[in-house]
């Protein structure tokens, strides 16, 4: 069983920088992709960036594409999601998930085993 502690959200002005933390539990972590997910009131939880396990190589949406950048430290089983030039719709309730060992990453929330409890990040304008 991952266990996955998400850190960092709060309240930001538009243009303005934020760095989500999840650190997971488990000796499995430098073997797992992770993802970061959010989910905006009313709205279905969206796929945002994701690191593979294997390479370290990174997708973005669309939507974050250029202005977040998510890492991993293997060391402190911990994954990353920097957040800059932030948008009031950004506005969400972001999530970490984890995939099983040795799966490659996804960008659907079926495909991912663990979930985070969410931290809130809200961007005024």
């Amino acid at each position: 069983q991952v266990q996955l502690v998400e850190s960092g959200g709060g309240l930001v002005q538009a243009g303005g920088s934020l760095r989500l933390s999840c650190a997971a539990s488990g000796r499995t972590f430098s073997s797992t992709a992770m993802g970061w997910f959010r989910q905006a009131p009313g709205k279905e939880r969206e796929f945002v960036a994701a690191i593979n396990w294997s390479d370290g190589s990174t997708y973005y949406a669309t939507s974050a594409k250029g202005r977040f950048t998510i890492s991993r430290d293997n060391a402190k089983n911990t994954v990353y999601l920097q957040m800059n030039s932030l948008k009031p719709e950004d506005t969400a309730v972001y999530y970490c998930a984890a995939r099983r060992p040795f799966k490659r990453i996804g960008t659907s929330v079926y495909e991912y085993d663990y979930w985070g409890q969410g931290t809130q990040v809200t961007v005024s304008s």
